[in-house]
C-alpha cells in the first residue's frame, strides 16, 4: 500500500514506503493503548465488554479494572518520515483468539512484544510465536503504576531472549515513548534483513 503526499515546494508527491508492524503481548498489557497513543488516524478497535461467561478463561490478576478486550485486532497508522509510514496491527491477547495471529502476521516487517513485569509469563507465547516464524521483534516493558522496575538484562534473562532482540522500557500511554519503540523495531528488522542478505564467507 502506498499513496502520494503533496509537497509544499511544488515538486512531485513522495511515494512513501509502507511497512506493517504487529503489536503483540498478553491480555491487558497495553496493546490497544499503545496503538491509540501513537496513531495519527482514529484507530480501528474491535473491543467487546468482558462478561461473566469469560471469567473462567480470562485471567484478570493484575488488571482487575479491565472491562473490555480486543477480539480481532487494533489498527492504526503513523508517519515516521515523509517517505516512511507504518501500519500498526494490534493482536488479541487471549488464547482463544490466537487463530487470528497467522492472518495478521502475513507481510509484517517486525513486531513489538509488550510486557508487564507483574505478569511476564503472559508474553512467552508471543515471543515464541515470532521466534518460530523468524519475525524480528522488540520487547517493550510497559510501565504500570506500582509495578517493580527491572533492568533490561534481567528481563532478557527471564524471557531467554537472543542477544540481538532489543529490550526497552516504554509507557504505552505516551506517544513519543511508543514512537521510539517503533523506530527501534524498524531499525532492528532492517538490520537483520541486511545481515541475512550478506554473502556467507567460504
Amino acid at each position: 500500500m502506498a499513496f502520494g503526499r503533496s509537497r509544499r515546494d511544488g515538486r512531485s508527491p513522495v511515494e512513501p514506503v509502507t511497512l506493517k508492524i504487529l503489536v503483540a503481548g498478553g491480555f491487558g498489557v497495553g496493546k490497544t493503548t499503545a496503538v491509540g497513543a501513537v496513531s495519527e488516524i482514529r484507530p480501528l478497535r474491535t473491543e467487546e465488554r468482558l462478561t461473566e461467561a469469560g471469567r473462567p478463561v480470562d485471567d484478570l490478576a493484575g488488571v482487575e479494572s479491565k472491562t473490555t478486550t480486543t477480539v480481532a485486532m487494533d489498527f492504526g497508522r503513523i508517519t515516521l518520515r515523509e517517505d516512511l509510514v507504518l501500519y500498526l496491527f494490534g493482536t488479541p491477547g487471549q488464547d482463544r483468539f490466537w487463530f487470528l495471529w497467522d492472518e495478521l502476521a502475513q507481510g509484517a516487517l517486525g513486531a513489538v512484544v509488550l510486557a508487564d513485569t507483574r505478569r511476564l509469563e503472559d508474553c512467552f507465547a508471543a515471543v515464541d510465536y515470532f521466534e518460530r516464524r523468524r519475525i524480528p521483534f522488540t520487547v517493550a516493558v510497559n510501565v504500570f503504576e506500582g509495578s517493580e522496575r527491572f533492568p533490561a538484562t534481567t528481563v532478557r534473562a527471564a524471557l531467554d531472549l537472543d542477544p540481538e532482540v532489543p529490550v526497552l522500557v516504554c509507557d504505552a500511554r505516551d506517544r513519543s515513548s511508543v514512537r521510539d519503540v517503533l523506530v527501534t523495531v524498524v531499525e532492528n528488522a532492517l538490520e537483520r534483513a541486511a545481515r541475512a542478505r550478506e554473502p556467507v564467507a567460504t
